[in-house]
């Protein structure tokens, strides 16, 4: 299966953005997606999973309350509302699609990376 993530940009502290994550090659009705990022200097992390009915939803205390993941079966894609941005935010956004049907949390589980849309968030 082939990930594309995009909606990454330049925005001000306080501003929003929506990422996309579109799937080909499979159908991702069946898996868990989530998302991570990478800041500059900084390890992989997790951001948010949802799981593959869409019902389970599980966030970084970090991004609780201000990202929302969410997803559409029909269209192939999964996708991440970001509200309320801050600097530290700033990072490459990756989507992923898991090895289970749940909302999953551990980045060992996912078998399936998009390549990666970077967020940048001036202050």
């Amino acid at each position: 299966v082939q990930l594309q993530a995009s909606g990454g940009g330049l925005v001000q502290a306080g501003g929003s953005l929506r990422l996309s994550c579109a799937a080909s090659g499979r159908t991702l009705s069946s898996v868990g997606m989530g998302w991570f990022r990478q800041a500059p200097g900084k390890e992989r992390e997790f951001v948010a999973t949802i799981s593959l009915s869409g019902d389970t939803t599980y966030y970084a205390h970090s991004t609780k309350g201000r990202f929302t993941i969410s997803r559409d079966n029909a269209k192939n894609t999964v996708y991440l509302q970001m509200n309320n941005l801050e600097p530290e935010d700033t990072a490459v956004y990756f989507c992923a699609a898991s090895s289970r049907p749940g909302a999953t949390i551990g980045m060992e589980f996912y078998s399936y990376w998009g390549q990666g849309t970077l967020v940048t968030v001036s202050s």
